[in-house]
This record gives C-alpha cells, structure tokens and sequence, in this order.
C-alpha cells in the first residue's frame, strides 16, 4: 500500500456540512478584550478617552489624544480553565500560553498656534483580537455514540459508492470520493469500511439504510478538543485634533487569521452481544485566510471633564480556506486494516475558499475626567450578529445555513465601564465588563462577564503598566452535527496577565 500526501477539492456545496457553518462566524465575530495592559484595566472602556494604542480598535479618533509620540510593546499569559461537564460528569482542564499580544506606535505632528487643525497623530498597532489557544475533555457514559453519526450521516447515500474498484487504494477511494460526490459519502465511506455500520442490503449497490455495529446504552465516551492559533489585527490609523474640542479618525484594519482543532473521540463499554467493543475518530481543521475593514470616529470636549464619543466599524470581511484531516479506528473483525492510510499525514481535504462577513459595530462612549487625578469612562456597544453571513450568498449550502444564523442569532449590547485613579507617578485602575449572548435563546453560548484590575508607574519618558483581565463564560459545546445529541457545558473561564512597557518621543 502506497502512503503519500494528497489534495482533495472537495464539491463546495457539500462543505457546510463539514466547517463552514455557525461556529465559524462566532469564532471569527468574537474579538475579547485585548491589548495593552492600561487598555485592558479599564474593560475597554476608551471609545471616548483615547490615548492609547488599542483604544484606535475601538475609536478611531483616540489616537489624536495623543500629546506626544509613542511607541508601546506588550506580553500576555493566557490562562484557560475549562469546566467540562458531560452526563453528570465534570472535567477540569487548564491550559497557559505565553505571547507577545501588542506592537505598535503613533506619531504626532503638532501644528503652528494659528492652525485651527492643532495636530495630526498617524499611528500602527498589530494586536492579536482573539488567542484560539484552548483545550476541553470530556467522559462519561451516553446512549449516542460513533455508531449514531455514521448511521445517521450514511442514510440516503448509494452502498455501491462506497465499494472499492477493482485495484484501488483506500486513501484513493477516500479522496475520490470526497472529491466527486461530497463529505457526506465520504463520512459514510469511513464509517462502513472501519465496521462501525454496515448496509441493510450488502447485495444492493442501490441501498441506502444502514445500521451500525456498535451497540449498547451506557458506552463510555473521552473526547478532547483542543484548538490552537489565533486572529489578530493590524491597523493603519489617522485622525486629527481640531479648535482644542473635536477629534476625528479613520483607520484600516487587516487580519491575519491561524486556525487549528483537533478533536479526539475515543468510545468502549458496549454490550457483549456488540460486533465491536472499541472505536476511535479523530479530526483535523485547519484554517487560514485574512480579513479586512475599516472604522470612523469622532471625540469631542464638552467642557474641561466631560468627553463623548461614537464611532462606527464596518463589516469585517474574511477570506478563509479550510483543510481537514481525518483518521478512524476500530476492532471490527471486517474492517480495512488500510485505514491506517487515511490519517493527518498522508491525505488533506482542502476546500474552496470562501468569505465571512461579520456585521457592523456602532460604539457610544462617554467619559468623566478628573484632571490629573483620575477619570471615568463608559461604552455600549452594539451589533446585529443575525445579519452575519456566509458567501457566496448564491451556494445553495451556504443560504440555508445564512437562514439558520438569522432565526439563531440576535443583537449583541455589550457594556464597557473603567476607571483610573492617579497618586503621582502611580495609577491604579480597575474594569467591568458585559457582553450579552450572540444567541436568541442566550443558552448556547450564554452572557459574558468580566473583570479587571491593573496598576502603572510613569517614570516620565517611559512607563510600565500590569494588568489582570478575567472573564467567565458558558458554551454548550456539540461533539457531533448529527447522532450524538448530548451536549457538553463548558464553563470557559480565561484570564490574562498583561504587562505593557510604553516610551514617549
């Protein structure tokens, strides 16, 4: 049997069954609060502050804030802490990961004294929006396993697709058919020629009802899920300070997007009358692509301590390409043992590329500053993710699944509080933040609630600031689309430890 590594572009319809479907639009539409470590003290809570290199991301116009040049450098520790809890049983799984999560600078040019335009701040920042680094277990005991998907995903597809030619390899076969008929036949295909289901009528190439071979009550289930990668922004900004009151900016953001999730599901304790008592199924998503868009916003004084702000971000646009790997096991006595064959290294599935629009953002932002002594601010955010979008628009797949996101998904208000106080060269500050379910029935993926705490010191031409940002957050996680039906509640809990250094030119 030969080994080697191959391509297959699969029929596009077929992918939404597959990875382009919901979850992508919430992975890619979910940007936490990232940055520097003052940024992320206050919650985010800068659409109407300003001067700070993260604070462009939500307006625009907070860059001419800026009274001098600046360039700021920060690092992270991400820690994941997953309370997994699947058929009354509940695993705890923490993960920590170390990252340089902000690089950036702003240059401000300063005008003569009888220019209405008083300076003009041009400014960089490259921050990462959201870190994919995570992981989740799961066990315990279910009615639904491997048996359930293979039965239900096999129904309705032609035995005779699934036989071998004569002197074909498997991989070939495999990769053939994902290639001219669909994931759909091929999932069927890795199902039957691992044992895990079989056809009602082996003598009829037209059947098309299936059983499956593993069978009990009380199978007892290990699923990992882990995902690694990340989104992250460039952006290019520009904004202006006009008659000492009004400030306005514009920028241009580009993403880079790293995806990766591997699931491992492995099942035993089926029944002594069982064909087979074990089964194992892995997959492999691999994501990449980039993503584009633009925001505008404005900042004005309305007296010496009251500011407010708006800003508007347009619809971010991905253009993403998927690949996916798969590998099955099993100790079925009539099982291929040239499975071994189709694993993450020798076969890919790579798809069509496709794009993601993620709605617009409208940001409303005011804020109470104290002089020197210190400030409060607050934002309200809001965006329709119902009128998020898979395209082409056209792909009969891609219309019902945009039909589903719009019944599924709602408005999103999410509510930013932050505050500083200042004892000479030390501020201490402190956030809040709420972030309503992108979902109608808000139990899918419930509210997110979070908290922060920082401190800095201002050594003059330089300064240094530590923060500590936790949010909390529950997801329904489904291990399957179809088949095994019980969900898992995954309490995400995520907190990061952010040190940012900052210099004045």
């Amino acid at each position: 049997m030969k080994s080697y590594y191959s391509f297959l572009i699969a029929v596009f319809v077929c992918t939404i069954t597959n990875a382009q479907n919901i979850s992508d639009v919430l992975r890619y539409g979910n940007q936490n609060t990232q940055g520097t470590a003052r940024y992320q003290a206050l919650s985010g809570a800068f659409g109407a502050l300003g001067g700070d290199l993260s604070a462009i991301g939500v307006n625009p116009a907070g860059s001419a804030v800026f009274n001098y040049s600046q360039f700021t450098v920060s690092g992270t520790n991400y820690n994941r802490n997953n309370d997994a809890t699947y058929t009354n049983r509940t695993l705890n799984t923490e993960l920590n990961s170390v990252n340089i999560n902000q690089v950036g600078g702003v240059l401000v040019l300063k005008s003569p004294n009888n220019n209405s335009w008083k300076k003009i701040a041009l400014a960089f920042n490259y921050e990462v929006a959201e870190n994919f680094d995570n992981e989740f277990s799961l066990s315990g005991s279910t009615n639904d396993g491997l048996g359930n998907y293979f039965e239900n995903i096999a129904n309705g597809v032609p035995f005779g697709s699934l036989l071998l030619l004569d002197g074909e390899f498997l991989e070939d076969a495999y990769e053939d058919i994902g290639t001219s008929l669909g994931f759909i036949e091929q999932q069927a295909f890795l199902g039957f020629q691992s044992g895990i289901i079989d056809p009602q009528d082996d003598t009829n190439d037209d059947n098309t009802i299936y059983n499956k071979n593993t069978i009990g009550n009380n199978i007892n289930q290990t699923f990992i899920q882990t995902t690694r990668g990340y989104n992250s922004k460039v952006t290019l900004n520009a904004s202006g300070e006009y008659e000492d009151n009004l400030y306005l900016g514009a920028a241009l953001n580009f993403h880079i997007v790293d995806f990766e999730k591997i699931t491992q599901l492995r099942e035993r304790g089926y029944d002594a009358t069982s064909p087979i008592k074990f089964s194992a199924f892995d997959n492999l998503l691999q994501t990449n692509g980039g993503g584009v868009s633009f925001s505008l916003g404005a900042i004005t004084k309305l007296n010496d301590n009251i500011r407010v702000g708006g800003s508007y971000q347009s619809p971010t646009w991905y253009f993403l390409q998927d690949e996916t790997s798969q590998r099955i096991d099993s100790d079925s006595p009539v099982k291929n043992e040239d499975l071994r064959f189709i694993n993450f290294d020798n076969v890919v599935n790579l798809f069509e590329h496709y794009t993601i629009k993620i709605p617009s953002k409208l940001t409303g932002s005011i804020a109470i500053v104290f002089g020197k002594d210190g400030l409060l601010s607050f934002d309200y955010g809001y965006q329709d993710m119902s009128k998020a979008e898979l395209k082409p628009t056209n792909t009969p797949a891609f219309q019902t699944e945009n039909e589903f996101i719009s019944n599924e998904l709602a408005p999103v208000s999410s509510f930013k509080i932050g505050g500083e106080y200042r004892i000479k060269q030390v501020s201490l500050r402190g956030g809040y933040r709420f972030e309503q379910s992108p979902y109608e029935n808000a139990i899918t993926i419930g509210d997110l609630e979070g908290y922060s705490a920082g401190i800095g010191y201002n050594f003059g031409a330089s300064k240094l600031d530590l923060t500590v940002n936790r949010t909390e957050q529950d997801i329904n996680e489904q291990l399957f689309d179809t088949g095994i039906n019980s969900p898992a509640l995954v309490n995400n809990i995520n907190t990061n430890v952010t040190l940012s250094y900052t210099m004045n030119f």
